[in-house]
């Protein structure tokens, strides 16, 4: 009788659990390819995909001490070669889960192209992207980010 009960327990309280783990691993996996389709949408200048992974209100701290306060700003900087690059990496590091939102936190290397700021230069970048669940469709969109540049004089992780 007592093992049942103990069987009960488990099922009760480890079963959920391991539910819920799934479901931030299958979000995790979602949020990592729409960071990485971001990163490649810039570097392609491909505006049809940023468009799609962008809130129409999105917010980004630009690492050219910049704050743009929406999407089509983004697009026009972008068709001016401001934001343009020949190398763009993005490696996130860590997630956090809210309700209908994840932040991702990481680092970019990127080689901005001729006419950029920066141009020719690599640049190790550190970043926050906050992803929300988008308005009455319910997909993942971009909706804050936070880029910049890593000064050469920091010191070494401890």
């Amino acid at each position: 009788m007592k093992k049942n009960i103990l069987i009960a327990i488990a099922v009760f309280v480890i079963v959920p659990g391991l539910a819920a783990q799934n479901d931030t691993t299958v979000l995790k996996v979602e949020i990592r390819r729409l960071e990485l389709a971001h990163a490649d949408a810039i570097l392609n200048g491909n505006a049809a995909a940023l468009d799609s992974l962008m809130d129409d209100d999105i917010i980004v701290n630009h690492p050219t001490n910049r704050i743009v306060k929406e999407k089509k700003e983004l697009l026009v900087l972008i068709q001016q070669g401001i934001i343009r690059y020949t190398s763009f990496k993005r490696y996130p590091e860590l997630f956090l889960f809210f309700k209908d939102m994840v932040v991702v936190m990481g680092n970019e290397i990127v080689v901005p192209a001729k006419g950029a700021p920066n141009a020719g230069k690599t640049l190790q970048r550190r970043y926050t992207n906050i992803w929300m669940k988008g308005k009455g469709n319910g997909n993942w969109r971009l909706t804050v980010r936070h880029a910049n540049n890593v000064c050469s004089n920091m010191p070494e992780k401890p």
